[in-house]
């Protein structure tokens, strides 16, 4: 009994140790499907061909400029630095 459950046990390590394979890639050996697909005629998605692209020329065009000459940042915010007593005291002093 205690080695059938040992058996059990170990059986889920084979597993995992079948799924590493020793080629290249998952399909290797499939040379029929690769040459049938090598010498497909087009095997381009018919929509490929489409070059009439729907779209805004003048706002491509902005957009481009956009990268090209970006915009200066912001100016930093103005920092004010008080150097006298102000009359206030908190004790510290």
């Amino acid at each position: 009994m205690i080695l059938i459950l040992c058996a059990g046990a170990l059986s889920g390590c084979a597993a995992d140790y079948l799924n590493h394979y020793d080629s290249v890639t998952l399909a290797a050996g499939d040379t029929q499907k690769f040459n049938s697909l090598a010498q497909t005629v087009d095997p381009f998605n018919p929509n490929a061909k489409n070059t009439h692209i729907e779209g805004v020329g003048t706002r491509a065009a902005a957009v481009a400029q956009g990268y090209k000459f970006p915009p200066p940042p912001p100016p930093p915010p103005a920092i004010t630095v008080n150097v006298g007593g102000s009359g206030v005291t908190n004790g510290a002093n």
